[in-house]
C-alpha cells in the first residue's frame, strides 16, 4: 500500500488568517436623531444638556461610530462634543458608519501584523472569514504584502487562486 503524503504540510506556503488578526467586535453607534428638534434642527443647548445627563458607561470597552440616521445636516462641533465624552470610555470612536468603523478596525489590525515573517515567502491569504468588508481587508493585506512576498495567493493552501509572483530578477 502507498504512503499518503500530505504535501501541503511539507510545503513552504505560509498560511495567513485574516480572522486571527482582524477582531470586528463590539461595534455600535451613537446617533444624533434622537435628540432632533422636530426632527429636523440639532440646537445647540438641547445637545449640551443631552450630553450632560447621559450615562456614557454603556459604551465601555466598545467601538463606536458617530453618526445620524436622518438626512441631517449635523454641525462639525456636535461630534467633537460627543467624542469628547465616548472617549473617555470606548475604545474607539469615528465619526461615520458601522463600515468606516470596521474599515478603522482593519486598518489597525492589521498595522499590527509583524509582516517580516512573509519576507521572500509563499504566502496564502485564507478565503471566507468573519470580516463584512472582505474586499476592503483583502486589497489592503496584499497592498502590505506585496513588496515582501514571492508569491501570494488567496483560498486554502490545498487550492489556491494565484494573485502574485515576484519576478525573477537576472
Amino acid at each position: 500500500m502507498e504512503e499518503i503524503v500530505n504535501r501541503v504540510a511539507g510545503s513552504s506556503l505560509i498560511s495567513l488568517d485574516l480572522d486571527d488578526y482582524i477582531k470586528i467586535d463590539h461595534m455600535v453607534g451613537f446617533d444624533f436623531s434622537p435628540i432632533l428638534f422636530q426632527g429636523m434642527i440639532l440646537r445647540e443647548k438641547d445637545l449640551r444638556e443631552y450630553v450632560k445627563n447621559k450615562e456614557w458607561s454603556e459604551y465601555a470597552d466598545k467601538n463606536v461610530y458617530i453618526h445620524c440616521s436622518e438626512d441631517v445636516v449635523i454641525p462639525i462641533w456636535a461630534f467633537m462634543l460627543v467624542a469628547t465624552k465616548l472617549s473617555a470610555y470606548a475604545k474607539m470612536v469615528i465619526a461615520g458608519k458601522k463600515e468606516d468603523l470596521e474599515r478603522k478596525i482593519i486598518d489597525e489590525s492589521l498595522r499590527a501584523i509583524d509582516l517580516t515573517v512573509y519576507q521572500n515567502a509563499k504566502v496564502v491569504v485564507k478565503g471566507c472569514g468573519n470580516i463584512l468588508e472582505k474586499e476592503y481587508a483583502y486589497t489592503r493585506i496584499t497592498e502590505l504584502l506585496i513588496s515582501r512576498v514571492s508569491s501570494l495567493m488567496y483560498g486554502e493552501p490545498w487550492s489556491t487562486v494565484p494573485i502574485y509572483k515576484k519576478s525573477r530578477q537576472k
